[in-house]
């Protein structure tokens, strides 16, 4: 399986969308600063995830999230509750 993931920053409040083929692995990296790109942002929580069987699939939905259009929006609008919770 392939996974298109969303991370909230617990430190910064901020999102982070990336792909994996595997989710705990993936989170485990950010969370210990082996990840260059999030180290500075971290403790994370794992907000969403979508699972496909295709790789290309996932590239192209994370593409699609990460250009922060329509998909983005309605992405936002699918967590709102849960980075309330997150943020709180």
């Amino acid at each position: 399986m392939h996974y298109v993931y969303t991370l909230c920053s617990t430190k910064d409040k901020n999102l982070y969308i990336g792909r994996t083929n595997n989710l705990r692995r993936r989170l485990a990296e950010h969370n210990d600063g082996k990840s260059f790109a999030t180290t500075p942002r971290r403790p994370f929580t794992l907000v969403y995830y979508e699972a496909y069987v295709a790789k290309d699939d996932a590239e192209r939905r994370e593409s699609s999230l990460k250009l922060r259009g329509q998909a983005r929006k309605h992405l936002m609008t699918r967590l709102a509750a849960s980075l309330r919770q997150v943020q709180s």
